[in-house]
């Protein structure tokens, strides 16, 4: 090969270089498709989307989307919620649904909605078809006592200009549930509100809970009502067997403070017998005594061993009068 063939080769392969370079870095497809929909966008544009680590797909496709639904919006508006870490596509969408709906809804607003982490597509839709919340069982007690269990099915439509900030499906859920127990607390009788459920849902709806929420509650409706424990009737016996408890309590401790007062007496008739033993155990010495200082003689003491020996005799018949009055 000659060097001027060398030489086109070698310029041959540079050109399909820089091409394949040109096709890969600049998304010349994708701009000559803007054009075809009628949207002007600079090549520029493209690269500097490139440079600013942008997907111009990501933006660009949904620009033509918009453009040929005929929302005004620009390429910068796209591109710097993309860059701000939102879902273009999405809030392209929501933007469409939303015109289609006859729904005042900005794209500052949209965006807002899809960087705050709710799904703006989801809530344009919501808005146009309400959604069902079904509530589980809730519980409360009738003023007599009875437990009613009730059911609510919670109609509700998104509501665009709250749903930055406001509150989800778990207060509204837990707002009804307030509403249906405070319901049935205030009722007579659990036959009132097996006859008329429906008092609860209109109570329920006049406390205007959708406040504050990222919904508007559209209706409210009980879907199914059950009786529950006789609540009344448990406390009453957890009452009575507590009083009893406590009563068992009180006579138990009279009990251990009479036998401690009973073990306390014998232990001083005890005491005062070892008294009288020891008082006793003097009598000898004092009789000893008396006969040596003369106070005392001898016929005196024969005629005290007399007297207890009549003594001792009289107690003996008397135990015997007393065993065989037993026997009969």
């Amino acid at each position: 090969m000659t060097n001027e063939q060398i030489l086109s080769l070698v310029i041959i392969g540079i050109i399909i270089i820089a091409v394949a370079i040109l096709f890969t870095f600049i998304p010349v497809m994708l701009w000559i498709s803007a054009l075809a929909a009628g949207v002007k966008v600079s090549i520029f544009t493209l690269i500097g989307m490139r440079l600013r680590r942008v997907v111009p797909a990501r933006v660009i496709n949904p620009l033509i989307k918009a453009h040929k639904a005929g929302l005004d919006v620009n390429t910068n508006q796209l591109e710097s919620h993309y860059l701000a870490g939102g879902n273009v596509d999405r809030v392209v969408n929501a933007l469409i649904a939303a015109q289609r709906a006859n729904i005042e809804l900005s794209f500052e607003r949209a965006a807002a909605i899809d960087l705050a982490g709710r799904d703006v597509l989801e809530a344009v839709q919501m808005s146009v078809n309400p959604k069902v919340i079904e509530t589980p069982f809730i519980a409360g007690i009738a003023m007599d006592g009875i437990e009613v269990k009730a059911k609510a099915r919670i109609t509700v439509r998104a509501n665009i200009d709250r749903l930055v900030g406001g509150a989800g499906e778990d207060t509204v859920i837990a707002r009804v549930g307030e509403g249906v127990v405070s319901t049935i607390g205030s009722s007579e009788a659990h036959t009132a509100v097996l006859e008329n459920p429906d008092s609860i849902s209109h109570n329920v709806l006049n406390r205007g809970l959708d406040a504050g929420t990222a919904f508007e509650i559209l209706s409210i409706d009980i879907a199914d009502v059950d009786i529950g424990k006789n609540i009344g009737a448990i406390l009453q016996t957890d009452q009575a067997e507590a009083d009893k408890n406590i009563a068992q309590a009180k006579a138990e401790e009279r009990r251990a403070m009479a036998v401690a007062q009973e073990q306390e007496m014998v232990a001083r008739v005890q005491e005062m017998r070892a008294k009288v033993v020891e008082a006793e155990a003097d009598v000898p010495q004092a009789l000893a005594e008396a006969l040596r200082s003369g106070n005392m003689g001898v016929m005196d003491y024969m005629n005290y061993k007399n007297i207890d020996a009549d003594t001792d005799m009289r107690d003996s018949i008397g135990k015997l009068s007393n065993d065989d009055s037993d026997e009969e």
